[in-house]
């Protein structure tokens, strides 16, 4: 999702960025990544939010500093290589965040988690209400059938998409190995070919897909001795998503400095 190319950091203190005037007393948002394909889903969701002020917008190239002053909240989808940068320019000026892009490398994480310190921070993999309800089942599930049942995830997206698996399915893969209690690292299975020999027992296996124009489909199988049990969510819009993060936006400006996901912002964190 979002733009599709990597901006590299030094570039994104060059240009001018649009800036709006806000004309009420609501959350004043800034996007990032305003012209990739996410980017414009929230610029259209927010012009019918009564509840929001789009007050700013930049992609690559964009001076950021001033975009991101003149918000409360900062919506971030540009890209995995920008979001450390943006994060940092957030935390130096106060203000919330939310990230929606994937794809990061350690290093990155751990630098953008420790800046949760100083600002509120909504962290998903993906926005979607069906898709954090679909998290919560799927840890639901875990816990209920047990460890006599083989777990896959299977996702596909868009041709456009960059990096594999998705978010989402990562995400689906953590919460399969938190509830199993077993290190993710080393039941994690991506794909399979040649004489790979016997399925073990605590693999979890991962699949992605890659075609067309599709927006996302996200399935988890439990498959046991005469009996299958799928979750399947699939997306037809991009809007889903953009809804979910202005929803995340409104939710974290009361929010105190911290790490926050989609499940705390729905009320589904236990």
């Amino acid at each position: 999702m979002g733009v599709q190319s990597s901006p590299g950091r030094q570039t994104l203190q060059q240009c001018p960025f649009y800036l709006m005037t806000p004309t009420q007393t609501m959350p004043r948002i800034t996007i990032i990544g305003s012209k990739g394909r996410m980017g414009q889903a929230l610029l259209r969701c927010a012009a019918e939010d009564p509840e929001l002020e789009v007050v700013g917008q930049a992609d690559f190239g964009d001076n950021l500093e001033p975009a991101i002053a003149a918000a409360d909240v900062v919506i971030d989808f540009s890209f995995y290589d920008a979001t450390r940068t943006i994060v940092e320019h957030a935390a130096a000026q106060s203000k919330a965040i939310v990230i929606g892009t994937t794809g990061h490398s350690d290093s990155d994480k751990s630098a953008i988690q420790s800046l949760a310190k100083t600002i509120p921070m909504v962290w998903a993999s993906n926005y979607s209400t069906g898709v954090n309800t679909l998290f919560w089942l799927t840890r639901k599930a875990t816990e209920i059938l047990g460890p006599d049942f083989d777990l896959e995830v299977i996702e596909m997206h868009h041709h456009h998409k960059q990096d594999a698996p998705s978010g989402t399915a990562a995400t689906l893969a953590e919460i399969l190995a938190a509830a199993r209690n077993v290190s993710l690292k080393r039941a994690l299975r991506h794909g399979r070919e040649g004489i790979v020999g016997a399925r073990k027992n605590d693999e979890i296996g991962m699949h992605s897909l890659r075609g067309g124009d599709v927006v996302g489909d996200h399935t988890v199988i439990y498959a046991g001795a005469g009996e299958r049990l799928e979750l399947t969510h699939k997306a037809s819009s991009r809007e889903t998503f953009a809804n979910g993060a202005l929803r995340a936006a409104k939710w974290v400006t009361s929010q105190s400095p911290g790490l926050y996901s989609m499940q705390h912002v729905l009320g589904l964190q236990d």
